[in-house]
C-alpha cells in the first residue's frame, strides 16, 4: 500500500499550479503561490523526490493529431498465471493507441481506453493485434460519442 504524503498548504499550491501549467517558470511559481524562488524550487524538489510529482508534459489535441476515436475496451483474460497476465501488460505499454488500462473487478479482467483515428484504424488494431495476443480470450468495445468532461489534475486537499 502506497504511503499518504502529507502536504501543507503552500506545497498543495504548488501542485495546483503544476498540474495547471507544467511549463511554469520557477519565478512565475513562486509569484502564483506566495513564495520565494530558492523555496520554491526546493520544495518542488522535495515533491519530485517523494514521488508526488512525476514527469511533466505537455497535452496534445487528439483531434488535430487525428485521433478522432475514443475507445472504451473490456479485455477478458483466458488465464491468470503470472507469465499471461506479464506478457499482457507488457503488450499493453508497447502499444501507443492504449492511453490507459487498469486491471478490474467485476465481469471483465481489464478495461482500456483507447484512441485510433477512424472505426477502421481500430478494427484493424481489435480484429489483428488485441484479439490475436495468447492471454486476451475475448473483448467488448464501447465508442464515446462525446465528451463531457476529460481532466488530468487531481485534486489537491488539504
Amino acid at each position: 500500500m502506497t504511503k499518504f504524503v502529507e502536504l501543507d498548504a503552500l506545497d498543495r499550491r504548488i501542485v495546483t499550479e503544476l498540474q495547471r501549467d507544467a511549463a511554469l517558470s520557477n519565478a512565475d511559481l513562486a509569484e502564483r503561490v506566495g513564495s520565494t524562488g530558492p523555496s520554491c524550487w526546493r520544495r518542488v524538489r522535495a515533491l519530485e523526490e517523494a514521488g508526488v510529482l512525476r514527469g511533466a508534459v505537455r497535452l496534445a489535441d487528439p483531434q488535430l493529431l487525428g485521433q478522432d476515436v475514443t475507445i472504451f475496451c473490456h479485455v477478458r483474460m483466458k488465464d491468470f498465471s503470472g507469465d499471461s497476465i506479464a506478457a499482457f501488460e507488457t503488450f499493453v505499454r508497447d502499444h501507443d493507441q492504449v492511453m490507459e488500462c487498469y486491471s478490474m473487478s467485476g465481469e471483465w479482467d481489464y478495461l482500456m481506453r483507447v484512441v485510433a483515428s477512424n472505426v477502421a484504424d481500430y478494427e484493424h488494431f481489435l480484429m489483428r493485434t488485441l484479439l490475436k495476443h495468447p492471454s486476451v480470450a475475448g473483448a467488448s468495445s464501447q465508442f464515446a460519442l462525446s465528451v463531457t468532461k476529460y481532466q488530468t489534475a487531481l485534486p489537491v486537499r488539504g
